[in-house]
């Protein structure tokens, strides 16, 4: 299993956004970086935790819990012309951006700030707290993983 933070602007997308889609699912599209693609191409599995974190915006922080529930699906924004993600080299023959599909398992009654994030000693390998580190989807030791979820104050355990 591997566990991921998804980032994400909540004015375009947000954990209450997932929470509300049918089924509680959404194909996590529109990611237009090479290696958070290849992460979600070659090394995304279903059943895969993800914490998704709200960016550029007021309470910057992790705001929730979800799974991987598919992987290696071709974006569909990639063949879309009235897309802002529209890619005009990409054809369904040989799509060029791969999205997985996560599913809804909890929103945090708090966001998890940065701020917070920051003082927690115990994480010293989130990619997210390296300079100059913009990756939308970066992956997350289990260790560090479970003392985020904890200072999350979430219902959910991982073992």
């Amino acid at each position: 299993m591997n566990y991921w933070l998804f980032k994400t602007e909540p004015s375009d997308f947000s954990i209450d956004d997932l929470a509300n889609r049918p089924d509680k699912r959404e194909g996590w599209d529109g990611v237009r970086n090479y290696q958070a693609r290849n992460f979600m191409r070659d090394v995304a599995q279903i059943d895969d935790l993800v914490l998704v974190y709200h960016s550029s915006c007021k309470n910057v922080g992790i705001a929730g819990l979800a799974r991987v529930s598919k992987v290696q699906l071709p974006d569909p924004t990639q063949f879309d012309p009235t897309s802002k993600y529209f890619d005009s080299k990409s054809t369904e023959e040989a799509p060029r951006w791969w999205m997985v599909e996560i599913e809804h398992i909890e929103t945090f009654e708090k966001v998890l700030t940065l701020k917070t994030i920051k003082a927690l000693p115990q994480i010293t390998k989130l990619p997210l707290l390296k300079r100059g580190h913009r990756l939308s989807i970066m992956p997350i030791i289990k260790d560090e993983f479970i003392v985020l979820l904890n200072a999350a104050n979430s219902i959910t355990t991982v073992r």
